[in-house]
């Protein structure tokens, strides 16, 4: 007898009623992107549940995959056994004497095939007395047991298990909406990302990039960025746009300290015209309230004038600290900080406005005229897209750091 199977638990998205179905489908078809590559596994779900089926796969890496899967609450190693006294029993043995640093237990029945004869309470005493009477040392703990064995007799068989591993939580990837996401290469926008895929977001990217002033190799921190968040995502298209003649032309004609301003608010018109040829319904960036001038409630005000597109802000109540423990947590900390900045510190003025009104700006931008320029700079944008690749690559700029 071994685990046979992983049993991954719905979370939230078992809220979801009549529209249960198509998360579980997105789900389902999550899970089996993340395991593509486990070519003997079978995936199977319904309404309640979803099981792998190991065929003798190694279970401990496709554990650690199914980790990084939004809409999963929770996932532990299965015993499959037929609804059948004997076979139950020997299944609860084994996953209790396999259990590590165990001296107490509790057994915990869920008899969802109504028709099997014991219930749940009767169940538990037949199964808690054959593991008491068939090993020595243990003893039954309801209250705080070292290990629950939870035993669910289903229609198609009884799954025995004995260890709840916490998945990522949230919603599938694609179940709610696609999202814009303004990647700048810092710490913060790529920890939005990450936060808008938990609640069910498909994200494109979308970065500024303005040569010689940014280099190739902040362009490729970009990118690496991208590619580890396909890590939550599976599939992400990253659009670079060559910002640098609007970029010029914005700190030409207009003066320094609304420069930063209508920066922003000029990427956000080049971000719509991206999203509207993608089918894309908002933006997502990684603005924290107050953290930078460009982030104040007069600055954000001030720059979302020039759009109407929802802008989904995940971030806007953290503070810094909060954010870069998350970077790390999602092994995106040592890429963000590689010493290659951004379009963003480029021409920064020395004293930018920290409360620009909206009045001001559209009196600077009457001077100029930046249509012309928009649709060149839309015209030469480059996509690059990058699918989940599970070889992991030393980080090559490491040791700079």
């Amino acid at each position: 007898m071994h685990y046979d199977h992983i049993l991954i638990r719905y979370g939230e998205m078992s809220l979801k009623g009549k529209n249960l179905k198509h998360f579980v489908a997105k789900l389902y078809e999550n899970v089996k992107a993340k395991l593509h590559d486990y070519e003997d596994i079978k995936i199977k779900r319904n309404r309640n549940r979803m099981y792998i089926l190991l065929n003798g796969e190694d279970p401990q890496p496709i554990l650690e995959r199914c980790k990084d899967v939004f809409g999963i609450q929770s996932f532990s190693l299965a015993i499959k056994v037929e609804n059948e006294e004997e076979q139950m029993k020997e299944a609860v043995l084994y996953a209790l004497t396999h259990a590590k640093n165990t001296k107490t237990f509790k057994i915990t029945t869920r008899r969802v095939d109504k028709d099997f004869p014991i219930d749940s309470q009767a169940m538990n005493r037949v199964l808690g007395g054959y593991a008491l009477t068939n090993t020595e040392g243990y003893t039954v703990d309801v209250h705080n047991p070292d290990v629950e064995i939870n035993v669910e007799i289903r229609k198609d068989g009884t799954y025995i298990t004995s260890e709840k591993i916490l998945g990522a939580g949230g919603l599938p990837v694609g179940t709610t909406g696609k999202s814009l996401l303004l990647l700048s290469g810092g710490i913060d926008s790529p920890v939005a990302g990450y936060l808008s895929m938990k609640r069910g977001v498909e994200i494109e990217a979308i970065h500024f990039h303005s040569p010689p002033y940014t280099s190739e190799r902040a362009k490729q921190k970009v990118l690496d960025l991208a590619k580890q968040l396909t890590r939550y995502g599976h599939k992400i298209k990253v659009h670079i746009v060559p910002f640098t003649k609007l970029q010029q032309t914005i700190h030409r004609e207009i003066p320094e300290g609304y420069g930063m301003t209508v920066m922003r608010r000029v990427m956000l018109q080049v971000s719509e015209r991206v999203a509207e040829e993608r089918g894309i319904l908002s933006f997502t960036t990684g603005e924290s309230l107050g953290q930078v001038a460009s982030q104040t409630m007069e600055s954000m005000n001030t720059i979302n004038e020039v759009t109407n597109y929802p802008i989904i802000r995940p971030l806007v109540s953290m503070d810094k600290l909060e954010i870069i423990d998350i970077s790390k947590r999602i092994d995106m900390y040592d890429i963000s900080i590689r010493p290659f900045e951004d379009c963003c510190t480029v021409f920064v003025p020395s004293a930018p406005k920290t409360r620009p009104t909206r009045e001001k700006v559209l009196q600077y931008e009457e001077r100029v005229d930046f249509t012309d320029e928009i649709e060149e700079t839309v015209a030469g944008i480059e996509t690059v897209e990058f699918e989940e690749n599970h070889t992991q690559e030393k980080d090559e700029f490491s040791d700079l750091l």
